[in-house]
C-alpha cells in the first residue's frame, strides 16, 4: 500500500493510500498558490503503508525527490517525471507530476475614473494627481495593486481607462475592501498625500452611478479643521468585466538574457563590486543567480545568451559595450544559470573593466532577437546589472520605446552605493518613457536597487529571494500585455505527447 507525502515548510499534505500495486495512480490533488516570481521548493516522499498509524515514521520509506513548482508548471504539458532516490544502492522507481490551472477568478476589470475639486498642493500651479489602489489582506494590511498615470497641473483630472485582474484587486472576494489613495506627484518622489477613500469590487461593478462617487478624505486635515468637508471627489466613469486570457508556457518560452556591467574596479581588490571572494558571492553574482534560477524553470533548453558591457577586450584592448561573456560571438549561449556565472567569473579574469555605462547597445542587441519572434512563442527578459549612472540616456530611452513593441521586458538591478535617479525615469511607473515625441507602448522596465533587499544579518539566500520576488512579479502581466497588444489569443496547451490539452498554469498537483 503506497502513499505520497508533499512537504514545503513541514508536512503539507498526503495522498490517499493505494493498495496492492507497484504503479499507483493517486487521485488526491494538492492545491498550491503559484507565484512566478518565487522559487517554491517541494519535496515528495513515497512510503509503503503497513499499519493504520498516522505517524509517517512507522511506515517503510521507498524514496523521495525534490523539485520546484515552477519546474512542474514549466514542463511540456505541465507534466514532469522524476526518478526517486534516497535508498543507497537501490532503484526506487519514478514519480510523475501533472499540474493544472484552477480557473477560479480569471476575470479582468477595466475601469475609468475622474476627480473633481482636489486639494491644490503645488505652490506654482495646481496639482499633478494620480491614484494608488490597494488590496486589503487577511491580517488587516494593504498591498499595492495598481497606480494610474499622472495628470499634470489640474484639480479635475480624468485618468485613462486601465485594466486589472480581479484576483489582484480583491483576490476573488468581491466584498473585500479596496483602498484608494490620491497623491500629488512630485519629481523628487516625495509625493504629497491628498486623501483616500475605500470601496469594493462589488461596489465598483455597479458601474457609473450615485453610489460610485467617493469623497476623498484626509484624516489629518479632518482632525485639525472643524469645517473640513473633503479634499475633493473621485467618480467612477465606467466599469466592465471580461474573461482574462491565460497563456500556456508550452507555447511561450521565456528566454532570460543576463547582462552584468563590467565597468567597476579591479575584481582582485576587495573594494570592487566584482570582487571574487572565496567565501561568498559578490552582488553581481547574487543578482544573476537570484533571477536566473527562477526563470530557467520556464526555458526548456536552459540556454542563456549572456553579455557583458563596459570593457576592453583582448587581445588588442578594443572597447566594447556589448560582448558575449563566454567569448564566443557566434554562440553566446551559456548552459543554465551556473554556466552564466562561470562565464561571468571567467570574463573578469580575461577582460579589462572600462566605462562608460551605455545601455542602448545591449537593449538593441536583445531587441534584434525579439523582433524575429513576434508570434508569441518566445518572450525575452533582459536582466541588466549595473553600478553606474547611464551615460547614454537619450539613446537608451529610444531603445526602450522601440523595445516596448516587442516580446521583451527589461529588469535593471542597481548594485553598490551610487545614486540611481535616472533609472526611475526608465521604470515608467509614474510617467511612461518617451523619446522624440513617441511614448512606450507598454511599461516594460523594472528597476530596483539591490541594497534595498540586502538582509541585515548577512543571509545571502534571503537577500536573493527578496530581490527575485520583487523584480519578477511584473513579468507575467508584461507578457500578457504584449500578447493582447498584438491580438495573440491563447492556444490550447500541448500534452506531453504533443496533443492539445486544457490550458495549465496555476497549482493543482
Amino acid at each position: 500500500m503506497y502513499t505520497v507525502q508533499l512537504s514545503r515548510l513541514g508536512d503539507f499534505g498526503r495522498t490517499e493510500v493505494i493498495e496492492n500495486t507497484l504503479n499507483p495512480d493517486f487521485v488526491r490533488k494538492f492545491v498550491l498558490d503559484f507565484f512566478f516570481e518565487e522559487k517554491q521548493n517541494l519535496r515528495f516522499d513515497v512510503y509503503n503503508v503497513d499499519t493504520r498509524s498516522s505517524n509517517i515514521s512507522k511506515h517503510d520509506f521507498l524514496g523521495q525527490t525534490f523539485c520546484t513548482l515552477g519546474e512542474i508548471i514549466g514542463s511540456t504539458g505541465s507534466r514532469m517525471e522524476r526518478t526517486l532516490s534516497g535508498i543507497p544502492g537501490k532503484k526506487c522507481g519514478n514519480i510523475i507530476f501533472t499540474a493544472e490551472e484552477l480557473s477560479n477568478c480569471r476575470d479582468i476589470a477595466t475601469m475609468q475614473l475622474c476627480a473633481n475639486k482636489l486639494d491644490k498642493k503645488d505652490f506654482f500651479g495646481k496639482s499633478d494627481p494620480f491614484l494608488v489602489f490597494y488590496r486589503s489582506n487577511e491580517d488587516g494590511t494593504f498591498t499595492i495593486c495598481h497606480k494610474t498615470e499622472v495628470i499634470k497641473n489640474t484639480l479635475n483630472p480624468v485618468w485613462q481607462p486601465f485594466t486589472i485582474p480581479v484576483r489582484a484587486l480583491c483576490n476573488g472576494d468581491y466584498d473585500r475592501t479596496v483602498k484608494v489613495d490620491v497623491f500629488d506627484w512630485d519629481r523628487d518622489g516625495s509625493h504629497d498625500f491628498i486623501g483616500e477613500f475605500t470601496t469594493s469590487y462589488r461596489e465598483l461593478s455597479r458601474g457609473q452611478s450615485q453610489f460610485n462617487v467617493y469623497e476623498v478624505l484626509n484624516p489629518k486635515k479632518k482632525g485639525k479643521k472643524k469645517k473640513y468637508v473633503n479634499s475633493g471627489t473621485v467618480t467612477l466613469l465606467s466599469f466592465k468585466v471580461e474573461s482574462e486570457y491565460t497563456y500556456s508556457l508550452d507555447h511561450t518560452k521565456i528566454k532570460c538574457v543576463p547582462n552584468p556591467s563590467l565597468i567597476s574596479g579591479n575584481p582582485a581588490q576587495p573594494t570592487s563590486l566584482h570582487y571574487m571572494s572565496p567565501y561568498q558571492m559578490n552582488t553581481y553574482a547574487m543578482a544573476l543567480k537570484a533571477v536566473g534560477e527562477i526563470i530557467q524553470d520556464y526555458d526548456s533548453d536552459k540556454l542563456f545568451p549572456a553579455y557583458g558591457f563596459g570593457a576592453k577586450l583582448p587581445p588588442d584592448g578594443k572597447i566594447s559595450h556589448v560582448f558575449p561573456l563566454n567569448g564566443n560571438s557566434e554562440d553566446p549561449n551559456c548552459v543554465a544559470i551556473e554556466g552564466v556565472l562561470e562565464a561571468y567569473f571567467q570574463s573578469l579574469r580575461t577582460v579589462q573593466l572600462y566605462g562608460p555605462t551605455n545601455f542602448a547597445p545591449v537593449i538593441n542587441q536583445v531587441a534584434r532577437s525579439a523582433q524575429d519572434v513576434t508570434d508569441g512563442s518566445q518572450y525575452f527578459v533582459l536582466l541588466m546589472i549595473t553600478d553606474g549612472v547611464i551615460s547614454d540616456m537619450v539613446q537608451t530611452k529610444e531603445a526602450v520605446v522601440n523595445a516596448s513593441a516587442l516580446p521583451m521586458s527589461i529588469i535593471i538591478v542597481g548594485v553598490g552605493p551610487a545614486e540611481f535617479d535616472a533609472m526611475e525615469e526608465l521604470d515608467g511607473d509614474d510617467v511612461r518613457v518617451s523619446s522624440r515625441g513617441r511614448f512606450a507602448e507598454r511599461d516594460i522596465v523594472q528597476f530596483v536597487p539591490f541594497r534595498d533587499y540586502i538582509d541585515r544579518s548577512g543571509n545571502q539566500v534571503l537577500s536573493m529571494a527578496r530581490l527575485a520576488k520583487d523584480v519578477l512579479a511584473e513579468i507575467p502581466d508584461q507578457l500578457l500585455s504584449f500578447m493582447k497588444s498584438k491580438g495573440i489569443e491563447p492556444r490550447p496547451a500541448l500534452s506531453a505527447s504533443g496533443t492539445p490539452n486544457k490550458p495549465p498554469l496555476n497549482a493543482r498537483i
